[in-house]
């Protein structure tokens, strides 16, 4: 998926308008950097687009703790919330699963998408 693609898409998740564009920047800027945490859990590979879920919900996760940086947990009026310290720890397992599977493509001689 491109990046307009993924902006977009994040948008409407998040509920903006597409036409709203004040946000942008700062979209653009939580997509790049889960991208590129992303390709370093992959050992340097370029994320595949059935990935981009991962890239999605992180991106969520981490629009969600703007202002929050830091923080493991907060409680106000008896509403507690808590962060992970992983945005990608609920992503691990399809993360190594996606690895195991190129690598044991690559053993083989072929790759195949999952």
């Amino acid at each position: 998926m491109t990046d307009i693609v993924l902006l977009s898409d994040l948008k409407e998740l998040l509920g903006l308008p597409e036409e709203e564009h004040s946000l942008d920047r700062r979209l653009t800027l939580i997509l790049t950097g889960t991208k590129k945490r992303l390709k370093f859990l992959l050992g340097g590979l370029d994320p595949p687009d059935e990935m981009d879920y991962i890239l999605l919900d992180v991106s969520i996760i981490r629009y969600n703790k703007l202002g929050s940086e830091g923080l493991s947990s907060h409680s106000v009026e008896g509403e507690s919330l808590s962060w992970s310290d992983n945005d990608f720890s609920g992503y691990m397992d399809d993360i190594n699963a996606y690895l195991d599977e190129r690598n044991k493509n690559k053993r083989k001689g072929g790759f195949k998408f999952l």
